[in-house]
C-alpha cells in the first residue's frame, strides 16, 4: 500500500520555524560571546585581585619589617644594651636582651645577639635554640646599613632585621655585636594577609615544602601567581604563591549564563509571538487570494478580492481582480467559440456517418427516376433506399438517445454475430489495406444487448484499428467469460496510441492521425458501454494497441 503523501508545511510554519532558528543561533552565538568575555573580564579581575594582593603583602611585610628595624635600632642604641655587650659576658649579655625584648617583643618574633662571625650569643623570643647563623658575616658587606631578608631557621621561615653594632661611632669604630630580629612566617600571619587582602589565599614555601598556607582543604580551581623570596644577598630561599579562588567569578557567571538564558527564552517567545502576529497578518490577504483562487477552480469566475491596504499585497489584490476578470472574458469567449467548433465537428461527424446511406438512397433513386427497371429492380432498389433510410434514422435516433442519456429495450444477442454484422462493412477496407481480421469469439456466448449500438462500438474500435495500419497487419478480437461477466479484448499490431492523446482518449473531439476522424466515436462507444453497466479502457502494451471490454452477462 503506498504510503500517503506528507502534508506540506504552511507558510506561516516555515516563517515561523526559520524565524526561531535565526533567534535560537543569534542569541547563541551573542551569549557565547557574552559569556567569553565574562570569561575574559573576570580572569583579568583576578590577576588584578592578585597583583593588589602582592602590593598589600609587600606594604604590609615592608611595614613589619620597619617595626623590627625601628625596634632593633632603638635597642642597638640604648644604653642598658651597649653596656652589656661591652662586658663580653654572654650571661649578662642574655640577661639583658631577655629583659629588655621582653618589654618590646610582640607574639611570634624572635630576637638573637651575634658575634660579627655569626656565634650566637644570647637568644629571646619564641624558635629553637641556635647556635651559629651563617647569614651574619653575609650581611656584614652592607654593615653599618641596616640587611633586611628571608631566612630559614629550626625549620621555621623568618623575615630578618640585621642591626650592627659599634663600639664608638664615627670613622674607625668597630663592629662589636649584630642583632638579629626577625618575625616567623605562621598560619596567624598568613590569615592576616587573607583577611587584609579581601579573600586572596597566600602559600609561603621554602626549602621544596610548604611553610605555611591559607588554602582550604577542598580542592578548588585558583588563578595562581609566585614571587620569589630572597634572603640577605638577594638569594632566593623560598616562594610566595598568591592565588585568587575562581569560585566567585564562577558564581557571577554562572548567576549571568541563568540570566542569559531566561533572557534568551524570553526573547525567542517574545520573538515568536510576535513573528506570529506580523505574519498572519502579512499572510491574511494571501489567504484570501488562496480562497479566491480556490472558487476560481471550482468555475466560480466573478470573484474578487478587496484591493484595500498598499505595497505588493494591494498590488497582487489588483493583479488577481484584473486576471479573474480576464478569465472571466476569456472564458466566455472560448465558450462561444467552442459552441462554434461542436456544431461544426458534429456536422462534420453526422455528414461523415450519414454520407454512405445517403449515397445508396440517392444512388437508388437516380436509377428509379432515369431508367427503365423490371419489377424485381424496382423491389431491390426500394428496399435498399428503405434499408438506407432505416439506417439514417437509426443513426440519429442513436446520436439523440445516446447525447440524452436514453437506452434502447435490450435483447439477447450472440456476441459473435455482433462481432461480425460490425466486421462486414468494414471487411473491403481491410482487405484493400492488407488487414487481417480475426474474431475468436464463441459461438454460444451469449449476452443481454442493445444490439445497434454495440455493433457500432466494435465497428469503431475495428475501422480505428484498420484506419492505422494502411500498410497492412492484423487485428484480433477475443473474448472470454468469466464469472458474471464477458470481457472482449480488441488488439492490433499498428503504431499503437499517441501519446499526446493518451490520457484523453475517451473525450469527445479527441483525434489524432486520422484525415476524417472528428473524435467522437471513441467517446460515445464508452458511453454506450457505461449504458451496459460495463466499461471500455485501453491497455499499454509494446505493441499496436489493446481495447478491453467489461459487459455483465
Amino acid at each position: 500500500m503506498k504510503a500517503p503523501a506528507p502534508r506540506p508545511v504552511s507558510l506561516l510554519w516555515r516563517v515561523m520555524l526559520s524565524t526561531s532558528i535565526a533567534i535560537t543561533v543569534l542569541f547563541g552565538a551573542l551569549g557565547w560571546v557574552i559569556q567569553d568575555q565574562l570569561g575574559r573580564i573576570a580572569a583579568a579581575t583576578i590577576e588584578e585581585e592578585v597583583r593588589a594582593s602582592f602590593q598589600a603583602y609587600q606594604s604590609l611585610w615592608q611595614a613589619r619589617a620597619g617595626e623590627l628595624a625601628s625596634v632593633s635600632l632603638v635597642m642597638s642604641r640604648m644604653p642598658d644594651i651597649r653596656a652589656a655587650f661591652g662586658t663580653g659576658d654572654e650571661a649578662t649579655i642574655q640577661d639583658t636582651a631577655s629583659e629588655v625584648w621582653g618589654r618590646l617583643a610582640q607574639s611570634g618574633t624572635l630576637f638573637i645577639v651575634a658575634a660579627p662571625n655569626g656565634a650566637v650569643i644570647a637568644q629571646a623570643g619564641s624558635g629553637s635554640k641556635l647556635r651559629s647563623l651563617d647569614f651574619v658575616s653575609a650581611a656584614a658587606k652592607k654593615f653599618p646599613e641596616q640587611a633586611r631578608g628571608f631566612v630559614t631557621l629550626a625549620n621555621r621561615l623568618y623575615q630578618v632585621v640585621l642591626t650592627p653594632v659599634f663600639v664608638a661611632s664615627g670613622p674607625g669604630a668597630g663592629l662589636l655585636n649584630v642583632l638579629v630580629v626577625g618575625e616567623a612566617v605562621d598560619s596567624e600571619h598568613v590569615a592576616e594577609l587573607k583577611r587584609v587582602t579581601g579573600g586572596s589565599d597566600f602559600v609561603f614555601s621554602a626549602g621544596g615544602r610548604e611553610v605555611a598556607s591559607t588554602l582550604p582543604a577542598a580542592g578548588l580551581e585558583y588563578f595562581s601567581s609566585a614571587f620569589p623570596l630572597t634572603d640577605i644577598e638577594g638569594h632566593e630561599v623560598g616562594r610566595l604563591s598568591i592565588q585568587r579562588s575562581f569560585e566567585s567569578a564562577r558564581n557571577r557567571i554562572d548567576t549571568m549564563r541563568t540570566r542569559l538564558v531566561a533572557l534568551w527564552g524570553g526573547a525567542v517567545i517574545a520573538g515568536l509571538g510576535i513573528t506570529f502576529w506580523l505574519t498572519r497578518r502579512l499572510l491574511r490577504p494571501l489567504g484570501t487570494l488562496t480562497g479566491a483562487a480556490a472558487e476560481i477552480g471550482r468555475g466560480n469566475y466573478q470573484v474578487r478580492v478587496p484591493a484595500g491596504g498598499s505595497g505588493e499585497i494591494a498590488s497582487l489584490a489588483e493583479s488577481f481582480n484584473t486576471m479573474s476578470a480576464n478569465l472571466t472574458t476569456a472564458r466566455e469567449e472560448l465558450i462561444r467559440q467552442e459552441r462554434i467548433s461542436t456544431i461544426g465537428r458534429l456536422s462534420t461527424s453526422i455528414i461523415h456517418d450519414l454520407r454512405n446511406p445517403l449515397a445508396a438512397i440517392y444512388g437508388g433513386s437516380e436509377m428509379l427516376v432515369d431508367r427503365q427497371l423490371s419489377d424485381a429492380q424496382v423491389q431491390r432498389l426500394a428496399a435498399n433506399i428503405y434499408r438506407a433510410s432505416r439506417k439514417v434514422q437509426d443513426m440519429l435516433q442513436e446520436l439523440a438517445d445516446v447525447t440524452q442519456g436514453r437506452g434502447h429495450a435490450r435483447e439477447v444477442c450472440r456476441l459473435r454475430d455482433i462481432v461480425q454484422a460490425a466486421y462486414d462493412p468494414l471487411a473491403a477496407s481491410a482487405e484493400a489495406s492488407a488487414v487481417t481480421v480475426e474474431i475468436d469469439v464463441a459461438t454460444e456466448l451469449e449476452l443481454p444487448l442493445d444490439r445497434s449500438p454495440m455493433e457500432r462500438v466494435f465497428q469503431n474500435l475495428i475501422g480505428n484499428a484498420i484506419e492505422a495500419m494502411p500498410k497492412g497487419g492484423s487485428v484480433r478480437v477475443r473474448a472470454q467469460a468469466g464469472t458474471g461477466e464477458v470481457t472482449v479484448c480488441v488488439e492490433d499490431t499498428g503504431p499503437g496510441i499517441p501519446v499526446a492523446i493518451a490520457g484523453d482518449l475517451f473525450q469527445p473531439f479527441v483525434t489524432a492521425g486520422k484525415p476524417n476522424g472528428v473524435g467522437l466515436g471513441l467517446a460515445l462507444s464508452r458511453k454506450t458501454v457505461l449504458s451496459h453497466g460495463g466499461e471500455l479502457w485501453t491497455e499499454t502494451t509494446e505493441v499496436g494497441a489493446r481495447f478491453r471490454i467489461r459487459l455483465p452477462v
